[in-house]
């Protein structure tokens, strides 16, 4: 764990005894936080909200058209190399060398192609995980608001170490999401 994660970890144990304990001199005080922590797991939503299922069959279907020139390129090679080993030794030197050198060149082809393939999903799926992200910031805010919650943490990556089930709003923001969804806006 990094040096901000244990901050990190520090300022939540910290505000979490705020809120939960507050000592004499905090009751007092006009500044005493009324609300409650609560958290919030973004990869469920994402595996469960409406856009979230939506944007991940989206990127199956991309995945599954390149899988498909892959396995394309995948067959034309083992065709050349089935004629390498096959031919191979009834050929002349300089023809079998030919032919190697195809085969070598078809496979970094390939590579390459699996390369790009891998980028161009990663660049996509990045794409659609911002859109989702940015679409729910406003609708954890806007519940945060309403609820009068005083810190909504991101349960995976802010490293919680423990949160009640009944801190949990995950469910609440997947059902605010979908309903907004449902409204024309789409990943």
């Amino acid at each position: 764990m990094g040096h901000w994660g244990a901050i990190r970890i520090a300022a939540m144990l910290v505000l979490a005894g705020a809120v939960a304990a507050p000592g004499p001199a905090a009751a007092q005080g006009p500044a005493a936080p009324s609300g409650k922590i609560v958290v919030v797991d973004v990869a469920r939503i994402l595996a469960k909200s409406q856009a979230g299922v939506a944007a991940r069959e989206q990127l199956e279907r991309e995945k599954a058209t390149m899988q498909k020139e892959v396995d394309t390129r995948r067959k034309d090679l083992e065709a050349l190399k089935d004629e390498l080993d096959k031919k191979g030794p009834l050929m002349t030197t300089e023809a079998r060398s030919q032919k190697q050198d195809a085969f070598e060149r078809k496979r970094r082809d390939a590579a390459r192609l699996v390369d790009d393939f891998q980028k161009e999903l990663e660049k996509k799926e990045q794409g659609l995980l911002q859109k989702v992200l940015q679409d729910i910031s406003g609708i954890i805010e806007k519940l945060g608001k309403d609820k009068k919650y005083y810190l909504i943490v991101e349960k995976r990556g802010a490293a919680v170490v423990f949160a009640a089930p009944e801190s949990d709003i995950t469910d609440e923001i997947i059902k605010a999401y979908d309903q907004d969804s449902g409204r024309g806006k789409k990943p």
